[in-house]
């Protein structure tokens, strides 16, 4: 049985075509800076907003048109959409796809009945994946929508609930194992406050830690090699979220020793909730070593929450891909679209369109910046503006050779500092514009 009847393989014709079905942009096996766009790229599908989203909002029922759905969150009706979600994958095209534990199978009337039914739903995801060559790129715990976390998981006031969010972690982690799943993903739904008054943070916060450094045990013990990420967000459910922002998740990381086993995994959306662009974001996690996937989506400028739209902006692409193709890649991680389609956009083929033109987009993204990075233009006035640090006095300042009082006598004998040169910053607008 197909669920998408009126789509065949999503194939590549170019910019030319004016058909809506078909990748105008990216060619899977178009090779840039060396990869194939497929490589490079490592486009995912997620699970959650694609075949899981019903278009509800605060203000309104659900509205999307899914035929293949019976109403109910019954086991049969999860191994059911798992032959949606791999047909719609495979006419896509993409080459990963990545879910919550509870996106792919329900909750049970215990943990150990949950469990047996994750099992029974990995076994077929297992089976799609080798039967198509779809792989998981990363796999997470759901562990804000059971009412069971409303003072959060790991930061839960409420020892047994920390607990349950451990045996979660462990299962969710065996299962990506089982998967062949490249990364595991931590993004703490409800890990923070809403009211300091009854928090005790730094006990929260060293809970979070001990629970991080469980996983990474459990997961070193059954051979798990894949990569940890950690997802930065800073608001929304909670009034303050603890993984805020990059800067906050690698302070974390590093009071807590966890330098050697957690990424980060940036969502564009959750940097301009955080008031940072995309840009910052990854280039504050590059610089550090520290970027190792992105979840793809745009917020509305003009609404003040994490509204998850499908990435659509060049402009917004090309800055995400200077970042990406300066450090070589995401490998392991990947793109991931966590993107839903508009409440309006409910029929099932605008998944297509939703989908091939959020690829489309950073293909562009990317071969437009791999330009930029050729031809060197941008570069060359970056190591203009920084020239006095590259001999002289600033060579020896970035050596360490000089202290203040060597610095107090330099000046002293100049007398006044060398004139700074312009920042260019028109200049540069109009030139990333020229190759847009």
């Amino acid at each position: 049985m197909s669920y998408f009847p009126e789509v065949s393989k999503i194939e590549f014709e170019g910019p030319d075509s004016r058909n809506p079905l078909a990748y105008k942009y990216y060619n899977a096996s178009e090779t840039l800076c060396g990869k194939s766009m497929e490589e490079l790229l490592r486009f995912s599908v997620c699970y959650w907003h694609t075949f899981r989203g019903t278009g509800v909002d605060p203000f309104g029922a659900p509205t999307m048109d899914r035929p293949w759905e019976d109403g109910t969150d019954s086991v049969d009706m999860a191994l059911k959409r798992v032959d949606v979600a791999f047909e719609f994958i495979e006419k896509l095209g993409a080459p990963f796809y990545c879910w919550h534990d509870r996106d792919v199978a329900p909750e049970g009337s215990s943990l150990k009945e949950t469990n047996e039914i994750l099992d029974r739903v990995a076994a077929k995801l297992k089976a799609e994946q080798e039967r198509t060559g779809i792989k998981l790129l990363w796999g997470t715990a759901n562990m804000f929508s059971n009412p069971r976390f409303m003072h959060g998981a790991a930061t839960s006031c409420n020892a047994d609930v920390f607990a349950y969010g451990a045996a979660q972690v462990k299962k969710a982690i065996e299962v990506t194992h089982e998967l062949g799943g490249e990364n595991y993903v931590f993004w703490g739904g409800r890990e923070g406050y809403h009211n300091l008054f009854n928090t005790d943070m730094k006990r929260e916060l060293d809970h979070l830690a001990s629970f991080m450094h469980m996983a990474h045990e459990h997961a070193k013990s059954i051979g798990f090699t894949g990569q940890f990420l950690f997802e930065p967000k800073p608001k929304e459910p909670t009034k303050h979220q603890y993984d805020f922002d990059a800067a906050a998740c690698l302070n974390f990381i590093r009071s807590n020793g966890l330098e050697d086993v957690v990424k980060l995994n940036i969502e564009t959306n959750h940097a301009t909730l955080a008031g940072h662009t995309m840009m910052h974001e990854l280039e504050y996690s590059s610089m550090q070593g520290y970027l190792g996937s992105i979840d793809a989506n745009t917020g509305d400028l003009l609404l003040g929450w994490d509204t998850d739209q499908f990435p659509t902006d060049i402009y917004l692409t090309t800055q995400c891909m200077l970042v990406i193709l300066k450090q070589g890649g995401l490998a392991p991680g990947g793109i991931n679209f966590d993107a839903k389609v508009r409440r309006e956009s409910f029929e099932p083929i605008d998944l297509f369109y939703a989908h091939i033109g959020g690829m489309d987009t950073f293909a562009r993204g990317a071969k437009i910046a791999a330009k930029i990075i050729e031809e060197g233009r941008l570069a060359e006035i970056v190591t203009n503006r920084y020239s006095s640090w590259d001999s002289g006095i600033g060579a020896k300042i970035e050596a360490g050779e000089v202290n203040f009082a060597d610095l107090e006598t330099y000046m002293l004998k100049k007398g006044e500092a060398d004139p700074s040169g312009s920042g260019r910053q028109e200049l540069i607008e109009n030139l990333i514009n020229e190759y847009i």
